[in-house]
This record gives C-alpha cells, sequence and structure tokens, in this order.
C-alpha cells in the first residue's frame, strides 16, 4: 500500500518563497524612496529625483596690479622692399641686348637691357639737320636787318642831301628872282635888249623847278627813311622767327634723342632684379601702346626694406613716429630686430579701421626679402597707468585686443571678457571690464566653466 504524501507539495513551497521575497523588496524600494526624497528636501529639490553635489573646485586668485605697464600692440608685419620700380619700354623695337636675369645685383646708371630702334636714330639726324638749316637762316635774317639798317642810314643821309640842295636851290632861286626883276626894270627904262630879259627868265623859272626838285627828293628820301625803319623791323621779326624754328627743331631732337635714351634700361638704383619678362630678340612694345603688359624687368631695392604694419583703431592715437618696435620674422626665428617705426599713414582705412604703420629696418645681408612675414610688437606708451594681471589669467583672445577671464564672485568663477591694452609676453595691461578690488584666477584649470562654485587655495609668493 503506497504511504500518504505530506499537505504541501514543492511546488506550493515555492509560490510561498517567491511571496515573502517580493515582499522584502517592496519594503526595501521603499525605505530607498524615502531616504531619496529626504535627500532632496535637504538640497532644495523638488523634483523628488536625486542630484549628486560636486565638490567645488580649488583656484588660486590675483588682485590686479595697477601701473609700470608699457602699452604695446602686436601685429603681423608683411616686409616690403624699400623700394620696387617696374621697368618698362617707351619706344617699340626689338630687344637688342639683355645683360642681366633674375637675381642680379645691379648699380644705378648700369645698362640692363637696350631695344633696336634705327628710325629713331634716323629721325634725329633729320631734326639735327633742320636745326643747322634754321641756324642758317638766322643768320640770313641777321644779314637782312644790317641791310636795311644801312638802307635807312643811306635814306636819311639823303634827307640831309635833299634839304641842303633845297636850301641852296632856294637861294639860287631868291637870286634869280632878283636879277630877273632887275633886268625888267632894266628894260622899262630903255637900257637893255628883250633878249637880255628873256634869257634872265629862263634862269629864274629854272631855279623855280630845281627847288621844285630838291623839294620832291626830300619826300622821296623821307618815305625811304619810313620804308628802312619798316623793313628793319621786319628783318628782325624774320629773326625771331627762325630764333623759333632754330628751338623747334632742337626740341624735336631733343625729343627724338629721350626716346633713343628710353631705348636704354638703366637700373634706377643699386638693388637686384626680381622679375623678368622678356627675352633678346623678342619685339618689345611701348607702355604707351600697351597699358596691360608686364614690366621688361623690376628692381628692388634691398640693402634695407620696409616692415609694413596695420595697427587696429584702439591703438591709432598712441603710435607715433618714433616709437621702439621690435620685428620677429618667421623665416628668421630668435632674430628679433629693434627698430622704430619709420612713417605713419595718419588716417585709418575706412573699409578695415586699420591705419598703416611702415617700419624701416637695415639689409646689410640680403637674408630678408619682400615678401616674409611675422609678428611686430610696437611699445605706444612707457609706463601706462593700467591694471594688469599675469598671461596665464587668460582663457582666450582674440586678434582685435579682446580676451576673457575668470573672475571669483560670491563663490563663483565669472567668465568676464576684458578689453586688453597691452602686453609685455609676461602680463596683459587690461583698459575695461575688472577692476583693482577684483579675484582673477590664476592659471584656470581646463574643467573650469563660468558659474562654477570654486575655493580658493592659499595665495603664494607675490610674483604675480
Amino acid at each position: 500500500m503506497t504511504p500518504r504524501r505530506s499537505g504541501f507539495s514543492f511546488k506550493k513551497w515555492l509560490l510561498l518563497f517567491l511571496f515573502v521575497g517580493g515582499i522584502a523588496v517592496a519594503g526595501y524600494s521603499a525605505h530607498l524612496a524615502f531616504g531619496f526624497r529626504e535627500t532632496n528636501a535637504e538640497h532644495g529639490d523638488g523634483d523628488g529625483v536625486a542630484h549628486p553635489q560636486p565638490a567645488n573646485i580649488a583656484v588660486e586668485v590675483i588682485k590686479p596690479k595697477k601701473g609700470g605697464m608699457d602699452r604695446t600692440t602686436t601685429q603681423p608685419g608683411t616686409v616690403l622692399a624699400y623700394e620696387s620700380v617696374p621697368l618698362y619700354a617707351a619706344v617699340s623695337g626689338y630687344l637688342k641686348s639683355l645683360n642681366v636675369d633674375i637675381g642680379a645685383r645691379v648699380k644705378a646708371g648700369q645698362v640692363l637691357a637696350e631695344i633696336d630702334v634705327p628710325e629713331l636714330v634716323f629721325q634725329l639726324e633729320r631734326h639735327q639737320a633742320a636745326i643747322e638749316q634754321a641756324r642758317a637762316r638766322v643768320a640770313q635774317m641777321e644779314a637782312h636787318v644790317k641791310v636795311a639798317e644801312a638802307d635807312l642810314v643811306a635814306a636819311k643821309a639823303t634827307i640831309k642831301q635833299a634839304e641842303a640842295a633845297a636850301k641852296s636851290a632856294k637861294a639860287w632861286l631868291r637870286f634869280r628872282e632878283k636879277q630877273f626883276n632887275r633886268m625888267q626894270e632894266l628894260f622899262a627904262l630903255k637900257s637893255i635888249d628883250e633878249r637880255l630879259v628873256d634869257e634872265t627868265q629862263e634862269r629864274f623859272e629854272a631855279a623855280v623847278e630845281s627847288l621844285r626838285t630838291a623839294e620832291e627828293t626830300i619826300e622821296v628820301s623821307k618815305a625811304r627813311d619810313t620804308a628802312g625803319s619798316a623793313k628793319i623791323v621786319q628783318s628782325k621779326a624774320d629773326v625771331d622767327e627762325s630764333l623759333a624754328e632754330v628751338k623747334v627743331a632742337a626740341a624735336e631732337a631733343k625729343k627724338t634723342q629721350e626716346l633713343i635714351n628710353y631705348a636704354t634700361i638703366r637700373a634706377p638704383f643699386d638693388g637686384i632684379v626680381t622679375q623678368r619678362s622678356v627675352y633678346p630678340k623678342h619685339f618689345v612694345r611701348a607702355a604707351t601702346l600697351n597699358a596691360g603688359q608686364p614690366p621688361l624687368l623690376t628692381v628692388e631695392m634691398v640693402h634695407k626694406m620696409r616692415i609694413v604694419v596695420y595697427i587696429p583703431d584702439r591703438d591709432v592715437p598712441f603710435a607715433d613716429e618714433g616709437d621702439t618696435a621690435m620685428v620677429e620674422l618667421d623665416a628668421l626665428p630668435g632674430k628679433a630686430v629693434e627698430a622704430k617705426i619709420s612713417r605713419i599713414a595718419g588716417s585709418e582705412d575706412p573699409q578695415t579701421r586699420l591705419m598703416r604703420v611702415e617700419i624701416d629696418i637695415p639689409n646689410p645681408s640680403g637674408k630678408i626679402r619682400q615678401g616674409m612675414y611675422g609678428k611686430v610688437t610696437i611699445v605706444l606708451e612707457r609706463g601706462v597707468d593700467l591694471l594688469s594681471v599675469p598671461s596665464s589669467c587668460l582663457v582666450g583672445r582674440t586678434d582685435k585686443g579682446q580676451g576673457r577671464l575668470f573672475v571669483v564672485r560670491k563663490g563663483l568663477a565669472l567668465l568676464t571678457p576684458v578689453t586688453i591694452g597691452a602686453d609685455n609676453g609676461l602680463r596683459v595691461g587690461i583698459l575695461q571690464g575688472i577692476s583693482a578690488a577684483d579675484q582673477v584666477i590664476l592659471r584656470p584649470p581646463s574643467n573650469l566653466t563660468d558659474g562654477t562654485a570654486v575655493a580658493i587655495a592659499a595665495k603664494k609668493a607675490s610674483g604675480h
């Protein structure tokens, strides 16, 4: 006979175990929920969710230092040749010779290239012949002046001679008139023959005609005198015209000679050839006929160079000729050159609000080349009364003189924008954004963000 089994089977025991375990888990969960609500209530959170609170970040702070800070500006600079001259042809022709190439060092006045212009040479010979012809005409006209002057002298002498003859004719007429009157009286007295009276009358009439001839001769001589004076004036005018023709011919010859001179390309100064666009036997057109063509050669003066810097609006009022500048070129690291501002534009570019500044630096070795670039630090003012902080306080800056740093206020690190007025590499001068009483975080950690709670660490030695 099979024995009877107990009232609780294995399956019932399993269900009972699971039920009791469920009650225990539910009670533990309720305990945890109540604990989180208490924690959140202590921290002021009302959303019923727990938020773990991070520990305050320890930071070191410094106070801004006032005074003893030079106002400087550091800007990119570009190197230009002190002078750069593109050389063009003023006349057209075949390039007869090219005596230099790119990189050649040249002296002022040195012949660099020659253009063959035979037609100009012939034209110059024609102008020179025209000069000689004009000079011969001048000599001819001057001779005409002398002839006219001699004719005038002769005319004046003729007038005097005619006047003397007229005076003599008048005296002779008076004598013949008296003689004729006396003969008439004698004839009336029957003292002489009538034939003698007729002869005397003829002599008297001849004297009248002689006087009339003398007077006409005077008039003719005076007319010749007037004509002689006019001829002199005309001859002198011809001389002036001939002299003007000489000047015109000489000017044409000089013009042609200058064109021939332009056919010889010379170095304008001591320098180096940096560009060449032609070769011998090339046909070269005058620059006036083809304005878009490149220059034959370009010569640059490189014994000293210009460093061109554009400074922003905030620095413009403080930039003056003679201000000290340190030039550091990227191509020549570790070789900072101290120089001074040589010239300033005096006005800002309305598009960029930047002002051009030029700094001349010597280049005896020739290692500084046009097109190089680097940074230029200009000392705008010495000992400016600015607030300054170590450069390590900055967490960012722009080329326009703006930056940011952290200031501790009410236990929080606040990211504060500032305007930078000077920078000597170790400290930066602050124009706006902070006060002398602010606590500025030194070397802010990378995980520091705006509004983070911080704890101020003990101050270190006053090296900042």
